[in-house]
């Protein structure tokens, strides 16, 4: 079975396509995605939202961790730790994530996002359920 092309992924996530995420590395063991500092994701003097970069490093880590599952199966977010390190006034975000723990019923993924100059961001890491396929 192909893997899906980086955009699939991504438009299966319509907040993460919401925000102007892009995949540009998906993996089971590790997801790099990408988003453009705009004007319209920022609070007072053009400082990028804390929920923002919350949001990108969640959606990097749920498409880690469900990349890793068996057919049919879904996740859901049930903890989040997110440590805010530097204020973004501009260009690229980056976020990393890899899987710490996988087990038959969570996924353990931590996310480090970076600055277009490579300085750390932020780091995020989430728990994530699995979810058995219905039926």
């Amino acid at each position: 079975m192909p893997a899906p092309d980086h955009a699939q992924l991504v438009a299966a996530m319509p907040f993460a396509e919401l925000l102007g995420a892009t995949a540009v590395e998906a993996t089971p063991d590790r997801v790099v995605m990408t988003l453009t500092h705009r004007p319209e994701l920022c609070t007072a003097g053009g400082l990028l939202h804390g929920g923002v970069l919350m949001s990108l490093a969640d959606s990097a880590g749920a498409l880690c961790a469900f990349l890793g599952l068996p057919e049919g199966a879904t996740t859901a977010t049930t903890s989040s730790h997110t440590v805010l390190l530097r204020a973004v006034r501009g260009g690229t975000l980056t976020a990393t994530a890899r899987v710490v723990h996988r087990g038959r019923r969570d996924v353990v993924v931590e996310t480090e996002l970076t600055d277009s100059d490579g300085r750390p961001v932020s780091r995020t890491t989430q728990t994530q359920a699995v979810l058995p396929p219905r039926g």
